[in-house]
C-alpha cells in the first residue's frame, strides 16, 4: 500500500514533536474539515486522550456562526477545560494543516487563553 504525500507529512510533523517531547507536556493535535474543527490533547506516554472540544457538540452547533468565530468558541472552550486540568504546556500538532487561516486563529485563541507552546 502507498503512503499518500499527506500521510508522510503527518508522520513527519508527529515525529518532530515527539523527538523534543519533555515529560508535563501533552500534544494537543487539531483536526480540520470544510466545515468543523476539532481538537484533543493527547498523553502520548499513557496512549489516552485527555480533553477534547469540537464544533460537532451541540452547544456550538446551535449558535450558527461562521467558522473563524467557531474556531475561536472551541479554543476557548478548550483552553477553559485544560484550566480546569491544570494544564498550561503543550505541544502544537497542526498535523497536515499549514500555520494559516483558522488553524492560526485556533491557536492565537489558545495563547491568549493561558496556554503555552
Amino acid at each position: 500500500m502507498k503512503i499518500t504525500r499527506s500521510i508522510r507529512k503527518n508522520f513527519r510533523i508527529r515525529n518532530k514533536l515527539k523527538k523534543v517531547a519533555k515529560p508535563g507536556r501533552f500534544r494537543l493535535c487539531i483536526t480540520r474539515s470544510s466545515k468543523n474543527i476539532s481538537a484533543q490533547i493527547i498523553d502520548d506516554k499513557e496512549q489516552k486522550t485527555l480533553l477534547s472540544a469540537s464544533s460537532n457538540q451541540k452547544d456550538v452547533k446551535e449558535l450558527k456562526k461562521n467558522k473563524t468565530d467557531i474556531s475561536i468558541l472551541v479554543a476557548e472552550k478548550l483552553a477553559k477545560k485544560a484550566q480546569d486540568k491544570k494544564i498550561t504546556k503543550i505541544f502544537f500538532d497542526r498535523g497536515i494543516y499549514k500555520y494559516h487561516g483558522r488553524v492560526k486563529i485556533f491557536a492565537e485563541t489558545l495563547r491568549k487563553n493561558g496556554m503555552e507552546f
